[in-house]
């Protein structure tokens, strides 16, 4: 539906016929390969879970960041913090996995910093890379 296509415009998805448990392994090698670090890893089922409330699928979100590249977007613009760290989700899709993420370049079109683009495009880029090394 048209939804769900504005919503993906905005999204890099790529899928992966791996088990989750293997492309999360996969990812968590490729972020460093590729000079980003990954900050934290929150597990949002086990999260619900331990909670009490039963979600039945699992789903991980990965926070990325290149520590210069940060620098770079802070030093410009302190407002577009919340925006920081970039996520990186993944979860079960039918017998195998969805990694996916929000475009920089379109998360950065929202605070109006021409100037940034270049930056956003090479986050997009390695971003990229990495969801693609990892689902290969």
């Amino acid at each position: 539906d048209g939804m769900t296509d504005a919503i993906e415009e905005r999204l890099f998805v790529a899928d992966s016929p791996k088990p989750m448990e293997e492309v999360c392994a996969a990812l968590e090698s490729s972020i460093p390969e590729h000079g980003f670090g990954l900050l934290h890893i929150h597990d949002v089922t086990a999260k619900m879970a331990a909670k009490g409330i039963e979600f039945g699928r699992p789903v991980k979100i990965f926070d990325v960041c290149n520590p210069h590249k940060a620098k770079q977007v802070l030093e410009k613009n302190i407002l577009i913090s919340p925006a920081l760290p970039c996520a990186i989700s993944v979860f079960r899709e039918g017998e195998g996995t969805r990694v996916c993420f929000i475009r920089p370049t379109v998360m950065l079109e929202m605070f109006g910093e021409p100037d940034l683009g270049p930056i956003a495009r090479e986050v997009e880029e390695t971003m990229r890379a990495i969801v693609e090394t990892a689902v290969r």
